[in-house]
């Protein structure tokens, strides 16, 4: 199985202010949220609804902002801001 060098940065906190670049690849990077179709993407209902759930990320978060997002067929890349407070409490705790 092919297991890919993680690009984080060694001891930087990611819960603390800051834009972050986010990509989410479906399992097996399957065409899984739309296709493109005569050059433009055309997103199908999971698509939609993976829309829909970035949308809502600031009403869960509210220290959080979203910045550019983009749907592609098996994957999305977005970009999410933290905003408020020193650093964001870890999630479950």
């Amino acid at each position: 199985m092919h297991h890919r060098r993680s690009i984080r940065l060694k001891d930087y906190d990611y819960r603390q202010n800051g834009a972050y670049f986010v990509t989410i690849c479906s399992h097996a990077r399957l065409c899984l949220f739309g296709a493109v179709v005569n050059g433009e993407m055309a997103v199908n209902d999971w698509g939609s609804i993976i829309q829909a759930c970035w949308d809502e990320i600031p009403a869960h978060y509210p220290m959080v902002e979203l910045d550019v997002f983009v749907v592609m067929p098996n994957h999305v890349h977005g970009i999410v801001v933290i905003t408020g407070g020193d650093r964001v409490a870890s999630v479950g705790a």
